[in-house]
């Protein structure tokens, strides 16, 4: 989290991480054509000369609560096992991560690989995984041989994280990670009192708040696996 008392600016960083081709890229595209231009910039996408991400995309947020502006940087790290480096770097000051996982089976052990990878990333850059806002999201739950709903459910009933199901090539549960990551984290800053300090609301006004400005959804219930997870408003 930055905060900028002269210029009465908040400003929040969550990245989207995963293995290649589960999906990140496409969250990012999706919520950037739902969100009206007033609280958008242009999302920014660095590729490789294949088709799959080389750096990142950026999708910059920005909403006015009060007189403060509250900016949300949205970034996606490239998934290929040659460039922890970068993803390292991206992960620097991150306030919230959203895990893409690839539904399909026989991409189960590229998800698990890609996971431990985020874990050892963060570790190196002195954080721990258990105290930071997470969501996963099981993508492509169209795919003829994705994890049946059953599997799913029992693993998010293990942890405390929300786990959603998306199909973000249609648009389906992007909206909703995106917003259960964002009411994680504020609830998180409300825990350490730093909505009051710097927003004067609790979390619940605060997402409401955000979310109605981006004409974005706050009812997560039907894109949940299990019981774990964000509130539903």
């Amino acid at each position: 989290m930055q905060l900028d008392f002269r210029a009465r600016e908040l400003t929040l960083k969550f990245v989207y991480c995963g293995p290649s081709h589960a999906g990140k890229s496409t969250n990012l595209r999706v919520l950037h054509d739902r969100i009206a231009p007033l609280h958008r910039s242009k999302i920014i996408t660095l590729d490789a000369n294949d088709d799959g991400t080389l750096f990142l995309d950026l999708l910059p947020l920005s909403v006015k609560m009060g007189d403060v502006v509250v900016r949300l940087n949205l970034y996606t790290v490239p998934g290929k096992a040659l460039l922890t480096a970068t993803r390292r770097l991206v992960l620097q000051g991150v306030d919230g991560v959203v895990f893409v996982a690839d539904s399909r089976s026989s991409e189960t052990r590229s998800n698990a690989e890609s996971f431990v990878d985020l874990k050892q990333n963060l570790r190196d850059s002195g954080r721990d995984i258990r105290t930071l806002p997470l969501v996963i999201q099981f993508n492509k739950r169209d795919a003829a041989d994705a994890r049946p709903d059953s599997e799913l459910d029992a693993l998010a009933d293990r942890g405390s994280e929300p786990v959603l199901r998306a199909i973000a090539s249609r648009g389906e549960g992007v909206s909703e990670t995106f917003v259960a990551l964002l009411d994680v984290v504020l609830r998180r800053l409300e825990t350490a009192g730093e909505l009051e300090r710097t927003l004067h609301v609790d979390s619940t006004t605060a997402l409401v708040s955000i979310t109605d400005a981006l004409g974005l959804p706050t009812d997560l219930q039907r894109a949940c696996f299990g019981g774990g997870g964000s509130r539903h408003t």
